[in-house]
């Protein structure tokens, strides 16, 4: 759980000092026009670490602790990747921001309204890494009294957020999600091919 914990509280701290710093935050934010025209390229990364208020905040870095835990403890525990492990979640995290935003800034680069910030495309790679990994696991939700096959969920989540992406004007980062999400699966299959045939065994495709 220590790179976990490092993120969640690094994410934490920067989040609060901008809470307070419109001019940091505006620095910080991702824009793909000042990317662009402004060669401001560290946006790319910063942004994952501003949130636009406490429940935003909040909502992300409790996903990321719950399923960062699983992806850590997996990991850390040589299960997959062995002493690789610190490599494998950093380029998960890090890597998972930079490719989520990748789609936004190719239709925004030249909207100089447009702005985007959170860990949203982070937390889905991450996500979805915990579910190749461990697509056995149930994943419960406080309103919905049910257990749900973790692989069932990441194929719904999948099909969700790629619908949303079409048609969504509700001002979430759908693409981020999808996109994140996409990247954690296509990462965790070049560390261990072997973890497609796993869960295609337990979705029942391959018997």
């Amino acid at each position: 759980m220590e790179v976990t914990y490092g993120i969640i509280i690094f994410t934490v701290v920067a989040s609060v000092i901008c809470f307070n710093n419109d001019e940091l935050f505006d620095r910080l934010k991702f824009n793909a026009f000042d990317v662009k025209h402004g060669n401001q390229w560290y946006r790319f990364f910063t942004y994952g670490f501003l949130h636009s208020g406490w429940l935003h905040l909040l909502i992300n870095m409790f996903v990321l602790y719950s399923f960062g835990h699983l992806v850590e403890s997996l990991a850390k525990a040589r299960l997959y990747f062995g002493s690789e492990y610190i490599l494998y979640y950093l380029l998960l995290y890090i890597g998972g921001l930079l490719f989520s935003i990748i789609p936004a800034y190719g239709k925004h680069k030249n909207d100089v309204f447009y702005n985007a910030v959170g860990a949203s495309g982070a937390v889905s790679a991450v996500v979805l890494a915990g579910i190749i990994m461990f697509p056995q696991g149930l994943i419960s939700f406080y309103f919905i009294p049910i257990e749900i096959p973790a692989w069932i969920f990441g194929i719904i989540y999948l099909l969700y957020e790629f619908i949303m992406v079409r048609k969504a004007k509700d001002n979430i980062g759908h693409d981020a999600h999808f996109w994140g999400a996409v990247y954690g699966i296509i990462l965790t299959l070049v560390f261990k091919p072997s973890l497609g045939v796993l869960f295609l065994h337990y979705s029942g495709i391959l018997h």
